[in-house]
């Protein structure tokens, strides 16, 4: 049975005493296997960000639990805490969070100075990471001198550096235009697939729903609705399982973003040739298989 890489179980916030206290997340249980992109959207003042605070162990619950491949981090001393967050999270934050006086090399290369990494060997894997991720060229770059979605590339091989088990991202695409929001975000489920990390979104951005396997809903501190994705076989795309259109072949069931990729996948005998060549680049991209990915619990 494989570790869960994420297990919330029930858990509270609350923030102050009495007839002023607020509970800003009630009971919210959410586990998260290896590899899986879960993108938790809902209202500002809705939970989101505390909730996400409690995963990376920011904040502790006021009740319930959070288990880390397995362990209970929720229930640790305070001063094992903060070489759990840096060896074993990967923050991602709406404003990227770099350092102005340091370089792009210099931002990354800290991170794993921090967890122990020689000084050489920490700029040696920076490079590498840094190069994997198009920023070869701007390694001597101060912050200010990079495009917004550049600078969200440095915060993501920041959190990476480590190579954390789970990267949590608090509105990655809120200072970033449409196209370069998608473009980092399919950048993120790349490495996620790729890797075996798991990731956990909060954002208000509707536009990056087809990058999670999972959308959950957050309200009143309370999870309201959930939504599985699953993975056109024929162009790729990702599409919500419950308002897609299906279709049966050989006993199994697909879920398409259009009736004509249905008719395509379903009258070739699911072997059309650019239905097989686009499923092909699907699976090389690391982007999904070609049956529908199955909820997880």
């Amino acid at each position: 049975m494989t570790t869960l890489t994420l297990d919330v179980r029930a858990a509270t916030k609350r923030f102050g005493d009495g007839d002023t206290a607020v509970t800003a997340v009630r009971g919210v249980s959410l586990a998260v296997a290896p590899g899986e992109v879960v993108l938790i959207m809902g209202p500002s003042g809705s939970g989101k960000t505390t909730l996400l605070s409690m995963m990376g162990a920011l904040l502790r619950p006021t009740s319930g639990s959070i288990h880390l491949d397995g362990t209970e981090i929720s229930a640790l001393s305070e001063s094992r805490l903060p070489a759990i967050r840096l060896r074993q999270f990967g923050f991602i934050f709406q404003d990227f969070n770099l350092l102005s006086a340091l370089t792009v090399l210099e931002n990354v290369a800290l991170v794993a100075e921090l967890a122990g990494l020689r000084s050489r060997a920490a700029r040696d894997k920076a490079i590498m990471l840094l190069t994997h991720l198009g920023l070869g060229k701007r390694l001597g770059f101060l912050p200010e001198k990079l495009s917004g979605g550049e600078k969200q590339r440095v915060a993501i091989a920041r959190a990476l550096i480590n190579e954390p088990t789970l990267i949590l991202a608090d509105e990655p695409t809120a200072n970033l235009d449409s196209k370069i929001g998608r473009e980092i975000m399919r950048l993120l489920r790349g490495i996620a697939k790729e890797q075996g990390r798991s990731v956990v979104i909060v954002s208000h951005d509707q536009r990056i729903r087809d990058i999670a396997d999972r959308v959950l809903w957050l309200e009143d501190g309370a999870f309201k609705e959930m939504v599985t994705m699953a993975t056109d076989p024929v162009c790729g795309m990702a599409v919500e399982r419950e308002r897609a259109v299906s279709g049966q072949r050989e006993g199994d069931t697909y879920f398409f973003c259009s009736n004509g990729c249905r008719a395509e996948f379903l009258v070739a005998g699911g072997q059309g040739a650019r239905g097989w060549i686009r499923a092909a680049s699907a699976l090389i991209g690391g982007r999904a298989g070609s049956r529908a990915a199955s909820p997880r619990r």
